[in-house]
């Protein structure tokens, strides 16, 4: 137990509460340098206190049930965030959608993939998972983000990288739908495709909590994620001022809000594959790339009907290669159903080329 957990017992359900009060109090607000940092702090606790209460429902409602209790849940108030920044932005946010999906795509397949993948190699040799569901789910990410993020750039019927409403219409049903199906195949189909390789690698024998606490920790953890989401638009001016400030490009927003929300996600998974639990960190991660593509598109294609100005999804040159890469070193690293700190490497080197070209592109 940390020195932090003996002097503050009570942090995991005292910070969800107060990041959340202070995320509705300040709703709107533009905090200060120092403000700034405090919320920065709270935001770092609140995302700690998450998963935290992630893994507690987890550990009652077992794999893949828990990661993706998690990816949906962070996915859907991620929405709400893009939707509220786009209505509240004071800049150009007709790219705010594209930016922020397409982040959270480069962040959980290269970022979280390959911090899971050096962390469970370093460790055991070699990361294990299985290649049939990891293979499934990098196919369906990889189909989802060129529906929604790639075809706008190269169809004809609206000028610029833009859907017309009827092809909108479509990549929203579609992602729906191929999303809905992955549900079903993970979770009750194929489920043995999405457990770990090794049944309790390194997990705790401690008997699953119970209703009540299970209950109590699912409402907390959707109170610590509201809480996240609120404190990263909070941040979301200073981070704007900051990105204007050193001349970075305006996509650089959309990945540094996309960071902020998908912490949780990130330390769950890097927290399993230390237990060699690698399968579970790929639920997470590509789990968390569909939530975002698949749940994106509609809600932005819903939203399109009372936002103002154009909505550009078409994601360009640079960002067709990153994504063109990823998808064939992903296809490599998950085929062979286990992989060493060389395929974490190289993942953690494209997550770097992305948040390298993002702010210098």
């Amino acid at each position: 137990m940390s020195e932090l957990a003996r002097v503050f017992p009570g942090r995991r359900t005292v910070l969800p509460v107060f990041g959340a009060i202070v995320a509705v109090v300040t709703f709107g607000d533009h905090p200060g340098p120092a403000a700034a940092v405090a919320v920065g702090i709270l935001l770092i606790g609140c995302v700690l206190a998450a998963v935290h209460h992630a893994e507690v429902v987890a550990h009652r409602v077992g794999e893949p049930f828990g990661s993706l209790l998690l990816a949906v849940a962070v996915t859907v108030i991620e929405v709400a965030l893009i939707i509220t920044l786009m209505v509240s932005g004071k800049g150009d946010t007709a790219t705010l959608a594209r930016d922020t999906a397409f982040a959270a795509v480069m962040i959980t397949c290269n970022g979280i993939v390959g911090l899971s993948l050096m962390v469970g190699a370093l460790r055991r040799g070699t990361a294990e998972f299985n290649a049939e569901g990891s293979a499934t789910a990098l196919a369906t990410v990889a189909t989802m983000v060129t529906l929604g993020l790639v075809l706008p750039r190269f169809t004809t019927s609206h000028p610029g990288a833009v859907y017309s409403p009827s092809q909108l219409a479509f990549a929203a049903i579609a992602s729906v739908a191929l999303y809905g199906l992955f549900v079903f195949v993970q979770t009750v189909r194929h489920r043995d495709y999405f457990l770990p390789v090794e049944a309790g690698a390194g997990e705790s024998h401690a008997a699953p909590p119970d209703d009540r606490e299970t209950l109590g920790s699912l409402g907390l953890l959707l109170l610590a994620l509201v809480a996240v989401v609120g404190l990263a638009k909070l941040e979301s001016s200073p981070i704007e001022e900051a990105v204007e400030a050193v001349g970075a490009a305006q996509s650089a927003v959309g990945a540094l809000i996309a960071l902020l929300v998908l912490m949780p996600e990130g330390l769950a998974a890097v927290r399993n594959a230390r237990r060699g639990r690698v399968q579970t960190s790929f639920n997470l991660a590509f789990g968390s790339a569909m939530a975002s593509i698949g749940l994106t598109i509609p809600a932005i294609a819903i939203a399109s009907i009372w936002l103002d100005g154009p909505l550009v999804l078409g994601i360009d040159a640079t960002q067709m290669v990153l994504l063109a890469l990823t998808v064939v070193v992903g296809a490599l690293t998950v085929l062979p159903g286990r992989a060493t700190v060389q395929e974490g490497g190289i993942h953690l080197v494209l997550f770097a080329a992305f948040l390298f070209l993002a702010i210098n592109p």
